[in-house]
């Protein structure tokens, strides 16, 4: 999800939500994400949780780079990819990002 400040200038925002539960289990806001920041919150959220047996995404330029790919393949995780323009396949996080651009950033 990205987003602008007040003067503009575009900061990212990483929303890492259970379907199961429904739950919000992370948010990570930067500037920029990485590949590496993306590991970093998943790998705690695994060591946390237990690792999952599959992680859907959207094919954005972080979660198909291949230090994230690698990675969730040496772990035995799936990555389950949504269609681009495909926001349908997705709901929760659609859902979620919806409701925290509602009440939150667009205050």
């Amino acid at each position: 999800m990205i987003d602008r400040t007040f003067d503009a200038i575009a900061f990212h925002i990483l929303n890492i939500i259970d379907e199961y539960s429904g739950e919000c289990l992370a948010i990570l806001v930067k500037r920029r994400i990485t590949s590496h920041d993306v590991i970093v919150q998943i790998s705690d959220l695994f060591i946390v949780r237990g690792i999952s047996e599959h992680i859907s995404s959207d094919n954005g330029t972080v979660f198909a780079a291949k230090a994230v790919r690698s990675w969730l393949n040496r772990l035995d995780v799936k990555r389950l990819c949504i269609e681009p323009g495909s926001p349908w396949e997705n709901g929760y996080i659609e859902s979620f990002n919806g409701k925290l651009r509602d009440e939150l950033l667009d205050r």
